[in-house]
């Protein structure tokens, strides 16, 4: 797999495994699959729309589990009907619990989970480990992971 990603800032654990930086026009223009994996800014805000949806290969698979509001759901949903986008994973969507007239619920193949791509056996043992590794520390007088010093 060729990993290529739009970042406002490179990373260089990233160029170290290869990934290429690219142009978010180029992004979307070389995707097979897309994954959304950013926080919510002003910037991408709706970025999965009608217009940029044009950019991608007829095919395109695209995944979020970053915000729901990334996703213009209506632009989306004809995407998928048509068969411009051969079908999308979303872990979000932009209102929660999802409405019952969102279009993406009765679009192609379209696979939709109630937000909990956080949730896998392996993941939810990360957090516990990580809980006792603080508490260990802070009793030993040594925190860790500490947000506010």
């Amino acid at each position: 797999m060729n990993v290529i990603a739009y970042d406002m800032r490179q990373r260089d654990e990233a160029l170290q495994l290869g990934v290429e930086y690219v142009s978010l026009d180029e992004l979307f223009a070389r995707s097979d699959v897309l994954g959304l994996q950013m926080p919510l800014f002003p910037f991408n805000t709706g970025i999965i729309n009608r217009e940029n949806i044009a950019k991608m290969k007829d095919g395109v698979i695209i995944i979020n589990n970053s915000r729901g509001q990334m996703v213009v759901e209506q632009d989306l949903a004809d995407a998928l009907n048509s068969g411009k986008v051969a079908a999308a994973g979303l872990d979000v969507v932009s209102t929660e619990p999802i409405r019952g007239d969102n279009p993406l619920l009765t679009a192609k193949n379209c696979i939709l989970t109630p937000h909990i791509s956080w949730a896998p056996r392996e993941s939810r043992q990360r957090i516990m480990d990580c809980t006792v590794d603080n508490v260990r520390a802070y009793l030993q007088g040594a925190p860790i992971n500490v947000v506010n010093p």
